[in-house]
């Protein structure tokens, strides 16, 4: 997407119809620049109206993400905050990969600001196991934080399940109740994903450790981007009746996930374990793991170790799973 495109359609943000010749004059563009701009909108999930003698109308505006108002929700942990928001990008992991590398080459210590990236679209958001994160165009929250840790990688196990009690701290305290989690990445309503985790590491193995925290959050995506998704999804909007505000909703996660990884950076996975298995949505029920090798292994959930290991009761007795490459599912 182009930079007219978002230009437009913070013009029809408002609902109204606007004609292409007041935008054209508004932007100073001509009128078939406007209409090559809104071409082809419905892949990114947004349905623009468009009626001879009236102009065009957005019919779901973009509720758009906005740095002041941001820092405002953040109140006094918004200095704490180096907050970066764009219109489109690849990946806000990769940005901030990227950024991680520089400090990392550079010998930079400085932790006194959390850089975060967040998108209004992304368009090769990453998942786990190399599978693509598919978003439309203001229906989600899309945003990596970078956190460095002064240990190895080896004491950062059980951090994505640290953050998953980061966003579940954070949706409840915007009232919305029906979610859980699922080991090691993921947050669910109804056994459906709502939110993925996914963590990306550089350092050195005595560290210090660069972690890059992506985030996707589903808030009301439309139909043709659920119909690109490979399992069963579901957003916000589904589980409460109405779209969350964006700006608040973002500044308690951040607000949360300064609180867990500052524990965490402290104290490791476990003071969160308990917490954890109290929202894992496969507590106590049989599960299938489906392991790196192939192989399948069945069992009923028993919580967790300190480090974020599954532990799973199975036929041959209880078995410890690390995280990895393994995909969890229930038993039908």
């Amino acid at each position: 997407m182009k930079p007219l495109t978002f230009s437009i359609l913070r013009l029809l943000s408002d609902g109204e119809f606007h004609s292409g010749a007041t935008i054209a004059r508004d932007l100073d563009v001509s009128l078939t620049s406007v209409s090559t701009a809104l071409h082809g909108l419905n892949e990114v999930g947004l349905a623009v109206h468009r009626v001879q003698g009236r102009g065009y109308r957005l019919l779901n505006p973009v509720q758009w993400l906005k740095r002041d108002t941001i820092l405002k929700h953040l109140g006094m942990e918004a200095k704490k905050f180096h907050l970066e928001l764009l219109d489109t990008t690849k990946s806000t992991n990769t940005l901030l990969l990227q950024k991680a590398a520089m400090k990392e080459n550079s010998g930079s210590t400085n932790t006194t600001a959390i850089n975060v990236i967040a998108t209004e679209f992304q368009t090769n958001g990453r998942g786990q196991r190399g599978q693509q994160w598919h978003s439309g165009l203001g229906d989600s929250l899309t945003f990596s934080l970078l956190w460095q840790f002064q240990k190895g990688a080896s004491f950062l196990s059980g951090l994505s399940l640290a953050i998953g009690v980061a966003l579940i701290r954070a949706l409840e305290s915007s009232g919305i109740k029906d979610v859980a989690l699922k080991w090691p990445n993921d947050v669910m309503s109804r056994y459906r994903k709502l939110a993925g985790i996914l963590i990306e590491l550089r350092g050195g193995a005595q560290g210090p450790t660069f972690a890059v925290i992506g985030v996707g959050m589903n808030l009301k995506l439309s139909n043709n981007i659920k119909s690109n998704i490979d399992q069963s999804a579901t957003d916000l909007f589904s589980v409460t009746g109405k779209i969350p505000d964006r700006n608040k909703l973002m500044a308690r996660l951040l607000i949360q996930l300064a609180i867990v990884l500052r524990k965490f950076e402290n104290q490791g996975f476990k003071p969160f374990r308990n917490e954890w298995a109290n929202h894992h949505g496969f507590e106590n029920k049989p599960v299938t793991l489906h392991l790196p090798d192939g192989s399948i292994q069945k069992g009923v959930v028993q919580g967790v170790t300190n480090d974020g290991s599954l532990l799973l009761q199975t036929l041959a007795g209880t078995h410890c799973f690390s995280s990895g490459k393994i995909t969890l599912r229930k038993v039908p």
